[in-house]
């Protein structure tokens, strides 16, 4: 692992898994889905999946910049707008170990 990229937690660059089906679907291809920081880069993406989980090495790293829905307020009549999100896709390399995400302890 570098640490060149690792520039804080990386519990603050990995926020979240994304629970969907879509999400669920890709985790048989070995791709998981986590909602990340939106000041994140790959690199830096990809140091934490693997400081977070030892032994598990990435082989790509893909990102999305998701706009807030834009919502209405039935009372006042305003508009309000959900937060902007950035998700990533990690892709694991074959033959390497696999993030158990809902594990029970």
């Amino acid at each position: 692992m570098s640490g060149a990229h690792l520039r804080k937690d990386p519990r603050s660059v990995i926020l979240r898994p994304v629970v969907s089906e879509k999400s669920y679907r890709l985790l048989d291809e070995g791709v998981y889905t986590f909602v990340v920081a939106r000041d994140a880069s790959k690199p830096e993406i990809r140091d934490a999946v693997q400081a977070i989980w030892p032994g598990v090495v990435v082989q790509s790293v893909n990102t999305i910049n998701r706009k807030g829905k834009r919502l209405r307020n039935r009372r006042s009549l305003t508009f309000g707008q959900r937060a902007d999100t950035k998700r990533a896709l990690v892709t694991l390399s074959s033959g390497g170990a696999q993030i158990d995400l809902f594990e029970v302890k």
